[in-house]
């Protein structure tokens, strides 16, 4: 029944679109290639190829041998302002009193300037994560990471987990080899390094969780959503 569900969901998002995507199954633990048209993927260890999909019924879905890729980006909005401060939450949040008041999740913005400038865990193990609620299932094409402003103060290595419903068990972005994905991180404080998701996630709610980091984990970020845009 939640396969079906997401199956109907990311059939929506792409009525109407030129979207290559990919999407997890839940329960089987396979992937699928969606697509409205003919799209690009990349494939390991060989040329881009295209194919096409079957626009009708059950037929819609169709497996590839290679991992869909979006070619058009457009940035969720943590830079702009559009992502509210409720939508960004993390561990141990309740905890964030005093000095801590002024490093809260909401403070994860690429770019971010001035005292305050990042998120800044109050604890440095890998227990800890930041959480964002898209408020509605969306097609998560990238991250984007930055460290703290105004130390030396970053990730340099995390994982990212994803779900379409809150009562859903959270899922682990994989690799090609079905393990865990270990997405590299920053190595200074004001540069940003871009993850592109290969395939991009279909979900509402995405956390990062650190794996490593320098001196403190601090993060500023932005999410890449792919764009209804296909070649």
């Amino acid at each position: 029944m939640a396969l079906n569900m997401q199956r109907f969901l990311l059939a929506l998002l792409l009525l109407g679109a030129n979207v290559c995507i990919s999407i997890h199954a839940q329960e089987a633990g396979t992937s699928e290639a969606w697509t409205s048209k003919s799209c690009k993927c990349d494939c390991e260890g060989e040329s881009p190829t295209e194919f096409s999909a079957i626009a009708s019924g059950s037929s819609m879905v169709r497996g590839v041998d290679c991992m869909p890729e979006c070619l058009y980006h457009k940035p969720l909005g943590f830079e702009a302002g559009s992502v509210n401060p409720d939508q960004i939450t993390c561990s141990n949040q309740d905890q964030y009193t005093g000095w801590f008041a002024s490093w809260l999740p909401s403070k994860a913005r690429l770019n971010s300037q001035g005292f305050g400038c990042a998120w800044l865990s109050k604890f440095q193990d890998n227990t800890q994560w930041l959480q964002i609620d898209l408020r509605e299932v969306m097609v998560v094409s990238g991250i984007l990471t930055q460290g703290r402003c105004d130390a030396d103060e970053w990730l340099t290595k995390y994982s990212v987990q994803y779900r379409s419903d809150e009562k859903l068990n959270w899922i682990y972005y994989k690799d090609q080899t079905g393990n865990n994905r270990v997405f590299y991180g920053n190595s200074d404080r004001s540069s940003s390094v871009q993850n592109l998701l290969r395939p991009p996630i279909v979900a509402r709610y995405i956390r990062i969780l650190p794996l490593g980091w320098h001196t403190r984990i601090a993060l500023r970020l932005e999410l890449l959503l792919c764009m209804n845009k296909c070649v």
